[in-house]
């Protein structure tokens, strides 16, 4: 018998690395699909928008024989008249090697919130041959929501911006789901749904992240025809563009959710209603979503991919999430498999190659329900190797250790950092620093990737560097020295405030360690005022508070850099978040205590004098702005409707998030004009409501605030006012007169709370 049981186990193991080794095999298919010369053209063609005429000092060439085991690498060796020649095995290796190479020869640095490249003449010479290459088969980029919170309004040139920085930081699985409702009204015409029935399914620009995960219906819509239009003329642009450059686009499949209008035309379809999402009702909610057992189901998925591949191409990976924060009507483990077997069937009678990328974010959203057989029935509903699951949250709440590395199938370790698109410095750079590797190492670990999967961004690019950076390194970087080195890139300057202000920053506010913490920006500041408000911070306040001295007391000779006007910005409008913080503790405590004079003094400085210097601080800042938001939603319009319908989805997303306020500031942001005519005009109505209060002996009723609020809220929303698109006022003189003005007393109120 014992010889039996270790025959047993063996035979397991064997058969697992036989597993292992096939979903390695199965994957190989997925190849660039641009010839080596194409790829050379594409990163020569970057060069030259980024560097301009230094771009000529960089001889660039792929070739794909470079790497014999689909892991990138790229070599890069000095050539004479001091130029570099760069050869990768992708488009994507040989940008990412050359910024590698500008950033540790040439201390240079390219960000969302602006460049620094400041080349030295000559470029510096490499000693022998430089090779950078990774161990991580796939860079993946991008979270469904991204494309609702950041790149709903972006035209061309902003998407070349974005896949130039895809390129040069490694990504070569990027999603790619612009234009897709195009192909889908295609598909619902030609099974008999009516216009009507289909604007009805569909919700506005700003919502559509959430409709095409089968949560949202209607809410912010109709869609104009000319949106389909213009967004199938930029997803071709944007996949020629990535594929050009070696990356894999991921595109969208179907997951069974359909319009209402479907139970008209096949009323004896199988057919279940889910409950209700988020705090929506089902006027805008419930899903109808077809049984994986049902024909239609495998019909419709086919119809939409057969149009997909013949407009779009395939590079053979799609996306699509079952059961997105809504719970499966049968948690029967055949069931689960029934419905991901389905979903993959429709893929494969299209193309047979196909693999399915799913986002894993369900089985740590909803752990009541995904138990271990749960899981492993609807992720072995598909062959082995034949999906990749994102491990979404993984810097906090890691899935593969709780899954056995997803009991087989590949997965990608994702870093999701950001929710809502929300602005606030945070990170969790230990975490980002160990659990890739950790992963790597886990017990017959099946990871094949990195990833990075905001829901927003264009914040806290630092954390961004670091992720990305880490997909080329074969162990954890020493943090203080890696940010360090951030410093002198990101400014053009050795100055040591510098670098101390960054190290101060990395054990802060960019080092949260408390478990399972998710990135809301939990600050009084951008949410609804009430006595209960969550003031904890996962940082010592001091770090933040001497960072922003650092940075001010060297400000004057580096604001010629645009990356660093945007650092002080943001962290001097860090640090008046903190102060707000600390004068609504002294007006709760006031009012409690029933000490007017006191009340009316923090809440008069409050209304009056701190958040006008911060709506002044960020209007200094284009970064910072509402007016830019509204006016590239407004550009997409081809008349005053629709120009007037962008305008609601895009104030509506950042404030109420719904008709009602239901997901009310999950998507907040701290910009010049939403400071001024929403964030203080809250405050002050509540300010002046606590003073009414205690004036008629009255008690506080939130519900009572709630209502009067909302309409402050919702006129906002409709007010259809222009806000600026290009900065106003000196930053420095800003930051000067706040930093006088609050630091002394921010520093001296922490004092003496620690006596």
């Amino acid at each position: 018998m014992r010889f039996t049981c270790i025959y047993s186990l063996t035979l397991l193991v064997v058969v697992f690395n036989v597993l292992v080794h096939c979903e390695f095999q199965t994957l190989a298919h997925l190849k660039p699909q641009a010839n080596d010369k194409t790829q050379g053209r594409a990163v020569v063609e970057l060069l030259k928008r980024l560097l301009g005429n230094r771009s000529r000092e960089f001889i660039v060439s792929v070739n794909r024989t470079l790497s014999n085991d689909s892991l990138e690498a790229c070599e890069l060796r000095s050539a004479k008249n001091n130029k570099i020649i760069a050869t990768g095995s992708t488009g994507v290796a040989v940008a990412s090697g050359i910024y590698n190479y500008l950033k540790y020869f040439c201390n240079c640095h390219i960000s969302w919130s602006g460049n620094q490249l400041n080349i030295p003449r000559p470029l510096p010479q490499l000693t022998g041959v430089l090779r950078i290459s990774t161990q991580h088969r796939f860079r993946y980029y991008q979270n469904v929501c991204t494309q609702s919170y950041s790149t709903v309004w972006w035209d061309w040139p902003r998407w070349q911006r974005e896949i130039d920085w895809m390129a040069l930081n490694g990504i070569n699985l990027p999603l790619a789901f612009t234009g897709q409702e195009a192909l889908w009204q295609e598909v619902y015409l030609s099974l008999g749904l009516n216009q009507t029935e289909i604007d009805q399914f569909f919700t506005g620009p700003a919502f559509l992240a959430w409709n095409r995960m089968g949560n949202l219906f209607q809410w912010g819509g109709p869609l104009p025809q000319s949106w389909h239009v213009k967004q199938l003329y930029l997803q071709f642009k944007i996949l020629d563009q990535m594929r050009s450059f070696g990356m894999l686009p991921v595109l969208p499949a179907f997951s069974g959710i359909v319009p209402q209008g479907i139970a008209r035309l096949f009323p004896k379809a199988n057919m279940t209603k889910l409950a209700p999402w988020s705090h929506f009702n089902c006027s805008y909610s419930c899903a109808y979503t077809l049984d994986p057992r049902e024909p239609l189901f495998h019909r419709i998925g086919s119809l939409f991919l057969s149009q997909l591949v013949k407009q779009f191409g395939t590079d053979h990976v799609y996306n699509t999430d079952t059961f997105n924060e809504m719970t499966p009507t049968y948690s029967d483990p055949a069931y689960l498999s029934a419905v991901s077997r389905a979903v993959f069937d429709t893929m494969t009678a299209v193309d047979p190659q196909a693999i399915w990328l799913m986002q894993g974010w369900l089985f740590v959203h909803d752990t009541a329900f995904w138990k271990p057989a749960q899981i492993q029935a609807l992720l072995h509903g598909v062959p082995i190797g034949r999906m990749i699951v994102l491990d979404l949250f993984a810097e906090s709440t890691p899935a593969f250790s709780f899954t056995k590395s997803f009991y087989g199938q590949p997965f990608i370790w994702c870093m999701l950092h950001n929710f809502g698109g929300n602005t606030g410095l945070f990170g969790t750079v230990e975490s980002i620093n160990s659990g890739p590797f950790e992963a790597l190492t886990f017990p017959n670990s099946t990871l094949v990737g990195l990833g990075l999967a905001p829901e927003g961004i264009e914040q806290n690019p630092v954390v961004y560097e670091l992720m990305g950076e880490l997909a080329w390194r074969k162990e954890p970087v020493n943090l203080a020295k890696w940010v360090s080195l951030y410093a002198v890139r990101r400014y053009g300057s050795t100055h040591e405030n510098l670098a101390a202000a960054w190290r101060l920053l990395f054990r802060s506010v960019y080092n949260c360690t408390v478990p399972n913490y998710k990135n809301h920006n939990h600050s009084p500041l951008v949410h609804r005022p009430s006595l209960r408000m969550n003031t904890e911070v996962w940082y010592q306040k001091v770090d933040l508070y001497e960072a922003w001295r650092l940075l001010y007391e060297v400000a004057q000779p580096h604001m010629v850099r645009e990356t660093f006007r945007y650092d002080l910005v943001d962290i001097t409008r860090q640090a008046m978040q903190l102060i707000t913080t600390d004068y609504y503790c002294e007006i709760r405590d006031a009012f409690q205590a029933q000490t007017l004079p006191e009340l009316l003094t923090s809440g008069g400085v409050l209304v009056y004098d701190l958040l006008p210097e911060l709506e002044r601080l960020l209007s200094s800042d284009g970064h910072f702005l509402l007016g830019t938001w509204l006016e590239r939603a407004r550009s997409l319009a081809l008349d005053e409707a629709e120009a007037r319908l962008y305008d609601m989805n895009a104030r509506n997303q950042i404030t109420l998030w719904g008709p009602d306020g239901n997901i009310l500031d999950y998507a907040n942001k701290e910009w010049g004009g939403l400071m001024e005519d929403y964030y203080s005009q809250r405050w002050s109505l509540f300010i002046n409501t606590l003073v009414e209060c205690l004036d008629r002996g009255r008690p506080f009723r939130q519900d009572t605030f709630n209502q009067a609020v909302f309409q402050v809220e919702k006129g906002f929303v409709f007010n259809n006012w222009k806000y600026p698109s290009k900065p106003q006022g000196d930053t420095y003189d800003i930051v000067s007169r706040i930093f006088l003005k609050y630091y002394p007393q921010a520093v001296k109120r922490l004092k003496s709370s620690t006596r």
